[in-house]
């Protein structure tokens, strides 16, 4: 008896977890916290970490040290 029931109870809600979105409802949806990818604080700090580590010099993307000498 309970596993009929818990069926129906799950088959409900992934039913109306189905849903369009109206027009007026997507201006939410193209918010900028939405984007995928890195966000401008993690940008930095691998900015920094590149920067510390030598691999590329600041932002221009030039090779050398670490020190800040470009």
């Amino acid at each position: 008896m309970v596993l009929p029931m818990l069926a129906v109870i799950c088959m409900t809600m992934a039913g109306s977890a189905c849903q369009t979105v109206k027009e007026y409802q997507k201006s939410r949806l193209n918010d900028g916290e939405m984007v995928l990818g890195n966000r401008k604080v993690e940008k930095t700090e691998l900015n920094f970490q590149s920067y510390r580590e030598g691999a590329s010099g600041a932002n221009a993307g030039k090779s050398g040290g670490g020190c800040g000498c470009n």
